[in-house]
């Protein structure tokens, strides 16, 4: 598979090319898509289902189909809700152990988590909901400080034990939503995927969203060692397919989404875009010009890209929350694009109304 094929392969795995029927349809997908930033990840999963606009995905978290959380490498994703209790049962433990340390430096100990973990659900249950500053408020008034990190700290902690998830979005008329309501997930989350093998599971689907890609893509994508990565595609032998044998296989789908006959070739996405940052060799897609200009910089972001073709050739920058209504976004084509500044433009604005509708 040349590099030419193996861009268009990834385009259509990924549903770029091949739009979904419905924003939980495009998640289910994808498996986990990165969503720390609350735009970018609305922006990613809309990008990929026909003809919806940012709010269908907010419509999607209100009716609990969709649900945000700490998947994988400590870092936000939005999954469909009925898949978050496998993929934590596969990857939760390293995140916890990761971030003992963290804890400790905080103060925070297990008596700690268990009192938060007490008053979060008393505030919740019967169908509750709060905010990040709302539960913040429950937990200092039961004498649980806050300060700092700690409250972050404790959140993320009782997330990934299964107790919170970031559930309904908050509406406020007229400004654009920027965060979630939390929830208790065994109340929210009404139906639970468990297939037999969650670890194959993992890689299949990895697999059918993100492919061709590699076991070491995998393990750095699902924050896994290589040699467990490794594992869970000779378990998922029998749902992939092997379109390049080498030291290091590349994995595809058997049947990936056929593109659509009047699919774009040049896609404007969002910050931690899962084409991009989903993988360990991100050369595939990535000129050392594009590796430098779209990130990580030295904050840890990756900034929203410009993708033509399945090769990112530039980046731009939405304005600023109180004028994305109207304000124009900011556009950088590399020197070598293969595209004119027109195409560009067309493609940040296909995605600005996304973001507006």
């Amino acid at each position: 598979m040349d590099l030419p094929a193996l861009r268009r392969a990834r385009l259509r795995h990924h549903r770029l090319v091949a739009p979904a029927r419905t924003p939980v349809d495009a998640a289910r997908h994808l498996t986990a898509t990165q969503s720390q930033d609350f735009w970018g990840g609305r922006l990613a999963l809309a990008a990929r289902t026909r003809g919806a606009g940012v709010s269908a995905v907010d419509r999607a978290y209100d009716r609990g189909a969709l649900v945000r959380a700490w998947t994988q490498r400590g870092t936000l994703h939005t999954v469909a809700a009925e898949d978050l209790g496998w993929m934590l049962s596969v990857t939760a433990a390293r995140m916890l152990q990761a971030d003992a340390k963290r804890l400790r430096d905080l103060g925070i100990a297990a008596d700690d988590i268990a009192r938060a973990e007490k008053l979060a659900v008393a505030a919740l249950r019967g169908g509750g909901r709060l905010t990040r500053a709302e539960i913040a408020a429950v937990w200092e008034s039961g004498g649980i400080s806050t300060a700092g990190q700690r409250g972050y700290h404790l959140i993320v902690t009782l997330a990934l034990h299964g107790v919170l998830v970031w559930g309904p979005v908050v509406h406020r008329d007229g400004v654009e939503p920027r965060e979630q309501h939390l929830v208790l997930a065994e109340e929210w989350i009404r139906e639970s995927a468990s297939p037999a093998d969650p670890l194959a599971e993992f890689f299949a689907r990895y697999i059918a969203g993100h492919g061709p890609a590699t076991a070491r893509d995998f393990a750095w994508w699902a924050g896994l060692p290589l040699t467990t990565a490794r594992a869970a595609a000779a378990a998922a032998a029998d749902r992939v397919r092997v379109v390049r044998d080498a030291d290091e296989p590349l994995y595809a789908s058997p049947a990936p989404p056929r593109t659509a006959p009047d699919a774009a070739r040049t896609f404007a996405l969002p910050t931690f875009e899962e084409f991009y940052i989903a993988y360990a060799d991100r050369t595939v897609t990535a000129s050392p010009e594009a590796l430098a200009a779209a990130g990580p910089g030295a904050n840890g972001m990756v900034r929203p890209l410009i993708v033509h073709d399945g090769e990112i050739v530039g980046v731009w920058k939405p304005p600023a929350m109180a004028q994305r209504a109207t304000g124009d976004a900011q556009i950088e084509l590399f020197a070598d694009a293969p595209i004119d500044a027109s195409d560009a433009r067309a493609a940040v604005d296909r995605a600005m109304a996304i973001l507006r509708a």
